[in-house]
């Protein structure tokens, strides 16, 4: 009886994160090693499968819902079927029309593609971050936890090496979007930013490491950053509850109290930021892209909204 109590304790314990640093418990954790001691798998890795998993099954039922029907349908072949689908549709529409077609007109249904990728792809693994995957598998088996090893679990996007890859990849669209949309002369000059050609050696560096480094190391640490920082105040919070454990009524009882409240809040609050850094990594990627533009189109673009406003402004008046 009392083995089953301790051992009930302890698996309350850990899933509070009573034991060692709350950081442990959102750093990613080997799986299995060769015999270098290179690690093979881990948990962020199995997240990164299941998660791809997710966006491909999900996203074609999805795409399935949202698909015109039948001509004998009428107007009702035009209308979504499920709720859950409308909802990723007006997402996609509202990325679209509102994020994305401002900044890169022309080119928002040729580019849209791998923006929404960007986007669900961070926004899932967000997600996936807040389940505690871990902690469940730590509870069926325990030689796992004692060995700190997942096969599944943690947060992906809190790698630096996940959101690094996926830094370099917007790094390797904006840069190529650039070069398709300018050639190499005008991606060239474009680094001059019509500077007098006399401040050329110290404009044209400082653009280029911009370009290809700065943009992408911001957008990385970025997301890592913001992904770290909110688990391990989570993780701290939960964690007092288990340091007050077993230590009487009275310390215990408002000590958790405080704990779970606090956490529930801070739980609300990651949900908020899971879905703005999926969406600030899209935005601020769309924005690289649309940097790198013709400026002459730029400004032909406003001359002719403009004209246009003040044709509707001599009718308003007239």
């Amino acid at each position: 009886m009392t083995y089953g109590t301790n051992g009930i304790q302890g698996a309350m314990m850990s899933l509070v994160l009573a034991e060692g640093s709350p950081a442990d418990h959102v750093y990613n954790h080997v799986f299995t090693k060769n015999a270098e001691g290179f690690w093979l798998w881990s948990g962020n890795q199995g997240n990164l499968i299941l998660s791809a998993i997710i966006l491909i099954v999900g996203l074609l039922w999805v795409s399935s819902k949202i698909r015109t029907g039948p001509a004998s349908m009428g107007a009702n072949r035009y209308v979504t079927t499920n709720r859950f689908a409308h909802m990723i549709e007006v997402m996609c529409v509202y990325l679209r029309d509102e994020v994305a077609r401002p900044l890169l007109h022309d080119r928002t249904d040729k580019l849209m593609p791998f923006l929404w990728s960007i986007f669900f792809f961070i926004l899932v693994n967000n997600l996936l971050g807040l389940v505690p995957i871990m902690d469940l598998l730590h509870l069926l088996v325990p030689a796992w936890k004692a060995e700190h090893r997942t096969p599944i679990g943690g947060t992906a996007t809190q790698n630096i090496w996940v959101t690094g890859v996926l830094a370099l990849t917007a790094a390797l669209v904006f840069n190529g979007a650039a070069f398709a949309r300018l050639g190499v002369g005008g991606y060239v000059k474009h680094l001059t930013a019509d500077a007098p050609f006399f401040v050329w050696p110290l404009i044209v560096p400082i653009e280029f490491l911009g370009q290809v480094v700065i943009k992408p190391v911001a957008l990385a640490v970025r997301l890592f950053a913001n992904m770290t920082a909110g688990h391990i105040l989570l993780a701290t919070l939960f964690m007092f509850a288990g340091q007050v454990w077993g230590k009487g009524l009275f310390i215990q009882g408002p000590v958790t109290l405080i704990s779970v409240a606090g956490g529930m809040a801070v739980m609300f609050l990651e949900l908020f930021v899971a879905f703005l850094q999926a969406f600030v990594f899209m935005f601020l990627t769309t924005v690289f892209i649309s940097l790198m533009d013709h400026h002459d189109e730029h400004g032909h673009e406003q001359g002719h909204d403009h004209a246009h406003g003040h044709e509707h402004a001599q009718v308003a008046h007239a």
